[in-house]
């Protein structure tokens, strides 16, 4: 892969580490959220998103964008769902997992490059029963997975605390960061067309 595909990689296309919710108040059950019957969904790549955990995204398709773009103008819920190959540009319905996660978008933000970068929380597990409509993005009738309760134990809790509060300095450094390098991309893009084009010359 060249310098130049790399930094041209939508984050839909990288791997990723699941970051643990802010603060306790983020960590949200799905008390007082109603998951439609139906709901529009974000194929990712090499991402899987899980109950609880907030994840930056960056959407680069066209599809995606009005997805989330919607979604956000309404309940600013949304289904995340994995690609089968995370090597396919357009998914169609064969190509996606049958088990997703309903999230919720906590921020869309507009870079300055024309991209759009997400924060999405996860919420609750689906499972897809059927896709309803693949225009002008997927939506699918879904059916809510229950989760099991997780231990009650103050060991276990002790220890997720102390992973929250490590996690909440890795979410600000990597939401800063992330940030700081799309604008760095899209200095280091015009660097690289205007060198093309003094070769050119």
């Amino acid at each position: 892969m060249s310098f130049e595909k790399f930094f041209q990689k939508n984050e839909e296309e990288m791997d990723f580490i699941p970051i643990i919710p802010l603060n306790e108040s983020d960590n949200e059950s799905m008390d007082g959220i109603k998951v439609p019957a139906e709901i529009s969904l974000l194929p990712l790549r090499n991402t899987v998103l899980f109950p609880g955990v907030v994840l930056p995204i960056t959407v680069g398709r066209d599809k995606s964008i009005r997805a989330v773009s919607d979604a956000y103008k309404a309940d600013k819920l949304i289904g995340v769902i994995a690609q089968k190959d995370s090597d396919i540009e357009d998914p169609e319905k064969k190509d996606l997992e049958d088990v997703g996660t309903v999230a919720k978008i906590v921020k869309l933000i507009k870079m300055p490059d024309g991209g759009t970068t997400v924060i999405i929380q996860g919420k609750s597990r689906f499972f897809v029963e059927s896709i309803v409509s693949e225009d002008p993005y997927f939506r699918a009738s879904i059916r809510t997975l229950v989760d099991e309760e997780p231990p009650k134990d103050e060991d276990f809790e002790a220890y997720v605390a102390n992973i929250k509060k490590w996690q909440r300095k890795l979410f600000s450094f990597r939401l800063t960061f992330l940030l700081k390098l799309r604008s760095f991309c899209g200095i280091l893009k015009a660097l690289l067309f205007s060198f093309t084009l003094f070769q050119a010359i």
